[in-house]
């Protein structure tokens, strides 16, 4: 059987590990996920905790443009991505984050089934009781900084790999093995 090569380096530019701003390294992973995605990698063959700073970066986004039930509406509620945000927040040491994660997604759990296809088949915007269950600004009350824990998890990760710009293209078309277009 043939067997995917796996990327076993976490890739981010120079110039977002030394950024003072917490969220270049982050940006920095994500443009990485992004193009080996749009080469035509699969998540799989992409480093494990590479996507997950990138799912828990997702979940962030989510919740900080529309609370938790953008996120459940947006991800339509997909198990692999909610398991792995649960795993990336564990990893970075966001305990009061997971505790609530897990709450939170309690809540979907509890809805029947018929409820939560309801919702996610359905328009989000107007009335919409499902929504307003879902939704939980108790969130924005934690007092960790989620960009502050995912960027120093990356930081010190024993995987990553810091490069130049264009030291990063030549290591991601090594792993395709062809030269991609820059962006």
């Amino acid at each position: 059987m043939f067997k995917k090569k796996k990327l076993n380096k976490i890739i981010v530019s120079e110039n977002s590990f030394n950024d003072n701003d917490p969220y270049k390294i982050i940006g920095s992973n994500i443009s990485v996920v992004n193009v080996l995605r749009e080469e035509g990698t699969d998540i799989e063959e992409i480093h494990d905790d590479a996507m997950l700073s990138y799912y828990v970066d997702f979940y962030l986004a989510q919740y900080n443009n529309g609370n938790f039930s953008q996120f459940v509406w947006n991800s339509k509620w997909d198990e692999e991505l909610i398991e792995n945000i649960a795993i990336g927040l564990e990893k970075m040491g966001a305990e009061k984050h997971l505790q609530f994660f897990e709450e939170q997604c309690s809540k979907v759990e509890n809805l029947s089934k018929e409820e939560l296809d309801a919702f996610l088949d359905g328009e989000y915007f107007g009335e919409n009781p499902t929504r307003d269950l879902l939704n939980n600004d108790a969130f924005f009350d934690i007092d960790e900084k989620l960009i502050e824990l995912n960027s120093k998890w990356l930081k010190n990760h024993p995987d990553l790999k810091v490069h130049s710009i264009d030291d990063m293209f030549a290591a991601i078309e090594k792993f395709l093995g062809r030269k991609i277009e820059k962006y």
